[in-house]
């Protein structure tokens, strides 16, 4: 599989459309996969609530647009923040397991490639801070 633009267009147009205002793309087979691969498109007003992974590291690499990364300690403390754009420079973050972590998207068909271990664990509320 080539990764085009009209491929990352497509799945932003999906992402617009969608209630969620955000499209994945999987990569791996089944949700049971032993890594998660995947395109994830997301515009602007996207609701991602802050989050940790107890059971996994997460990488995050941008393939085009301008998100917000915030990095939190268990205290809801920000410990790290960085813009993830082309222009920035920060094309990425790699987020270790158990730290808590959100996105906030900044530009119109943003898209990011997202990697970790699986198998495929929907978030419970204790990992999700308010």
């Amino acid at each position: 599989m080539i990764i085009t633009s009209k491929f990352l267009n497509i799945i932003s147009a999906q992402a617009k459309e969608s209630p969620r205002l955000r499209k994945n793309f999987n990569l791996h087979e089944t949700l049971d996969s032993k890594v998660q691969r995947l395109f994830n498109a997301m515009e602007p007003g996207t609701v991602i609530p802050v989050q940790r992974h107890r059971n996994t590291a997460e990488t995050l690499m941008l393939v085009r647009g301008q998100m917000k990364v915030v990095l939190y300690n268990d205290n809801k403390n920000i410990i790290e923040e960085a813009i993830l754009s082309h222009e920035s420079g920060n094309y990425g973050v790699h987020i270790p397991e158990g730290v808590w972590h959100c996105v906030e998207i900044l530009e119109p068909g943003t898209v990011m490639f997202e990697v970790k271990e699986g198998p495929y664990e929907p978030l419970k509320p204790e990992d999700m801070m308010e």
